[in-house]
């Protein structure tokens, strides 16, 4: 065996003790609690636009009609069940969604939420995107040093945030504020935003955000 060839066993896998990294670090979605099933939930709860059923099966490593199978297995227990949420295929992929007939009650705690004060997480990231926009979660997540995925999804859900438009290279969704947000801020348009220094994370780069960096 030459010494460019790793040894390999009868399942065609490196020996114990040789694995891959990735293997080492990955467990076997079928071995975690809840199996292959749950992996795929946990998958789908965070996915912000629906995903497809390859990107699916490379987020949790199983054949695509595997993964084919679970998800028409989870959209019927959903629907059967009558859960508050359902399992929709959606321009070609998959995505959770709150339940149409309960929009009524999703848009009346979206509204009162409007109320609540913004945590200090959410006004820089509200600030960044203001000076910044169009701007993805990940730019946003590099100034900040934190992931922000959440903190964006509660800026959307007030209103204050919107999806503008895809990065033509990268295919990011671009975020960009609303007429509400100028509105509650009391601006005639962004030209009238105040200074973004008392918003910034402390050590956060102003360059980065006035030099067009992001």
């Amino acid at each position: 065996m030459s010494e460019q060839e790793p040894a390999v066993g009868g399942d065609g896998r490196p020996p114990a003790g040789e694995q891959e990294p990735d293997a080492e670090r990955v467990p076997d979605v079928e071995d975690l609690p809840g199996g292959a099933r749950a992996a795929l939930e946990a998958v789908l709860m965070v996915v912000d636009e629906p995903v497809d059923e390859a990107s699916l099966a490379a987020a949790v490593r199983l054949p695509v009609d595997r993964v084919h199978a679970l998800l028409v297995a989870l959209e019927d227990e959903y629907a059967r069940e009558a859960r508050g949420f359902e399992l929709r295929r959606s321009a070609g992929g998959w995505r959770v969604y709150s339940r149409a007939d309960l929009a009524d009650v999703v848009a009346r705690f979206v509204r009162d939420g409007q109320t609540a004060r913004l945590t200090q997480a959410a006004l820089e990231t509200l600030a960044i995107i203001a000076y910044r926009q169009p701007v993805s979660r990940a730019r946003v997540s590099a100034v900040r040093g934190v992931d922000v995925d959440g903190v964006v999804r509660t800026l959307v859900a007030r209103g204050l945030v919107v999806e503008q438009s895809k990065d033509p290279a990268t295919g990011a969704m671009l975020y960009g504020t609303t007429p509400s947000f100028l509105e509650r801020m009391g601006l005639a348009s962004l030209d009238e935003l105040p200074p973004l220094a008392p918003f910034l994370p402390e050590g956060a780069d102003l360059e980065d955000l006035t030099e067009g960096q992001l």
